[in-house]
């Protein structure tokens, strides 16, 4: 009699631990994080020619900074979109930026970068079709920048000194 009331007990136990539920709660919060890395400014100074007759000679191009991102969008939602702009232009001076395939640590829907810009005071799309993703943090992770300075209209070229150009980075839907 112990051991039947020992067996129905047990099945009784067993059963509620096979059939029992939990509801779980979760949010999953809209996420739009946008850094350039490393910190810090960039210095790009055009050469001048050592021969009569020749261009100015363009500095070597930067590729030491990175775009990382984290992006959580709503079910259903509009990708995001990663633009560059400047506080403005130098006359006969273009400032061209190039953003590489993401790399690095990371994964998710990332962006798809545009071909090289030159940037003006308008954004620009540099890189699209972001989705719910995420780069990686730092260098090495990201979307490598690649800026240059070529000369526009050489008409329009006048001795500077020292111009600071800030370049503005946007995320959007």
């Amino acid at each position: 009699m112990i051991l039947k009331r020992a067996i129905i007990l047990t099945s009784f136990i067993l059963s509620g631990l096979l059939y029992s539920q939990a509801t779980v709660t979760l949010t999953l919060p809209v996420v739009t994080l946008m850094d350039v890395e490393p910190t810090g400014n960039i210095t790009l100074n055009f050469i001048a020619p050592t021969e009569a007759g020749n261009p100015l000679g363009n500095p070597t191009p930067n590729t030491s900074k990175w775009i990382n991102y984290t992006s959580a969008i709503t079910s259903g939602g509009a990708t995001r979109k990663i633009t560059a702009a400047v506080n403005q232009v130098i006359p006969g001076v273009n400032i061209r930026l190039q953003a590489a395939a993401a790399s690095g640590a990371g994964g998710g829907t990332l962006g798809t970068p545009s071909a090289q810009v030159t940037l003006t005071t308008t954004p620009v799309t540099i890189i699209s079709g972001i989705g719910g993703a995420y780069t990686g943090n730092g260098a090495n992770n990201g979307h490598r920048l690649t800026i240059s300075l070529v000369p526009g209209t050489y008409a329009n070229l006048a001795k500077q000194d020292n111009i600071s150009v800030t370049i503005v980075y946007t995320i959007t839907e």
